[in-house]
């Protein structure tokens, strides 16, 4: 597994289109084979960790797209997310198997794993591949994809309800 040697800074992880475009185009120039994976992230959990050292053991980098604040409220509802922006990029940022995280405004990632055509496409759950959301560009593109177990009991919904009351 590739470190993360060459990043400064987690801000450096933290990538926006344009950057990721070079940031991948580099890696893979290099040979590395690069993980793609998305989600809300609002408030990280043992299931969460346990899922990207899953996912970034598949490959060399590990890129997760991250729902912006908009998009996570569109999804969730209005209460979501808890977390806000800076604290969900630098929280995913700051762990070991996390090379680069990248926000998307789009309730899908499907415009930015276009961007990024990962070799691996990876999700959680008991999705079938095609209906995953650019699994079709993935594995025109020769890549695979590849669908996770979750961790039962740990979720961001249990731990707001719990917080809730």
């Amino acid at each position: 597994m590739a470190g993360n040697k060459h990043w400064k800074s987690i801000e450096e992880k933290i990538q926006s289109f344009t950057q990721i475009e070079e940031t991948t185009k580099t890696w893979k120039a290099v040979g590395e084979k690069i993980i793609f994976t998305n989600g809300c992230f609002d408030m990280l959990h043992y299931g969460h960790l346990h899922y990207l050292t899953a996912a970034r053991a598949l490959g060399d980098r590990l890129i997760i797209g991250v729902n912006s604040k908009e998009s996570v409220a569109r999804l969730k509802g209005a209460h979501r997310p808890i977390n806000d922006d800076l604290t969900r990029y630098h929280l995913l940022a700051s762990l070991a198997c996390v090379d680069a995280v990248v926000e998307f405004g789009e309730d899908t990632p499907f415009e930015l794993i276009k961007l990024v055509l990962p070799d691996v496409l990876v999700k959680g759950g008991d999705y079938a591949v095609e209906e995953i959301v650019g699994a079709d560009v993935v594995l025109e593109n020769g890549g695979e994809v590849q669908v996770l177990d979750f961790v039962v009991g740990y979720s961001t919904t249990n731990i707001e309800r719990k917080i809730r009351g």
